[in-house]
């Protein structure tokens, strides 16, 4: 699956830009568009206008850990995985019997941006399973993605050339524009474009950057580590019918 994110709706963190990267624009002439469809041909993109665009195929996928893509009121997400408490999740968020993986991160984000009185490292904990997923509402122009603590399906994220944030499960797409700029997304972590990457293990953490080697012995982006000693100030919940952005805490 692959996610491109024009950098005025995700900003990454410099610490994945490399100088010496040799990295293209993916956006321009629909350039990693053109790529991904030219190994994937039975794939989907989906254009997200100035924002960016989404692309998945279902090819090789892996039956344990399916891709799944939907659309809810504007609200695009692609899910890769299995969540073991569906039955829960979909009761919690008032759910039919139908509805499956990817509709319940679609619902429980609406919940969060619309109603939630919890904070959003919460709501990402009550996932358990193995999972990766990226969604982006066009209404707000949010990007929101994460993945499980054991990083079950492996995600890398990067900048191309022009600053703009790329995600994809194939180290060979990212490359592809990103360069020497990308690194695995971390395990146990989720971005908002409001709130950046943050870890729902330890929500009051900061996280460091750890500067990435390659194979090569090239500086190839950085990893990010819980920072022990480093504590946010408590800013407690948001009320239900709040105007504040789940997204900041």
């Amino acid at each position: 699956m692959l996610a491109v994110f024009d950098k005025s709706v995700a900003k990454s963190p410099e610490a994945l830009q490399n100088l010496q990267s040799n990295s293209v624009s993916a956006l321009k002439d629909d350039f990693l568009s053109q790529h991904f469809a030219s190994l994937h041909p039975s794939s989907v993109s989906i254009n997200l206008s100035s924002s960016g665009f989404f692309a998945y195929s279902l090819h090789k996928q892996n039956p344990l850990l399916p891709r799944l893509f939907a659309v809810v009121d504007d609200i695009f997400c692609l899910f890769q995985g299995h969540i073991e408490n569906v039955a829960n999740l979909k009761q919690q968020y008032g759910l039919n019997k139908a509805a499956n993986e990817v509709i319940i991160i679609i619902e429980a984000y609406r919940t969060l941006r619309d109603r939630g009185p919890y904070p959003a490292d919460q709501v990402v904990k009550g996932f358990l399973g193995k999972f990766a997923f990226i969604l982006f509402d066009s209404r707000s122009q949010t990007a929101f993605f994460a993945a499980d603590s054991d990083g079950s399906v492996p995600i890398f994220w990067g900048n191309d050339a022009d600053g703009n944030l790329v995600l994809s499960d194939e180290t060979e797409i990212i490359s592809k524009s990103c360069g020497k700029s990308f690194a695995p997304f971390p395990k146990g972590c989720f971005f908002t474009t409001s709130g950046g990457l943050r870890s729902f293990e330890h929500p009051l953490n900061d996280l460091k950057p750890i500067p990435r080697v390659d194979s090569s012995g090239q500086v190839c982006g950085a990893t990010f580590a819980v920072d022990a000693e480093s504590k946010k100030e408590t800013t407690g919940m948001p009320r239900v019918g709040s105007a504040a952005n789940w997204s900041n805490y």
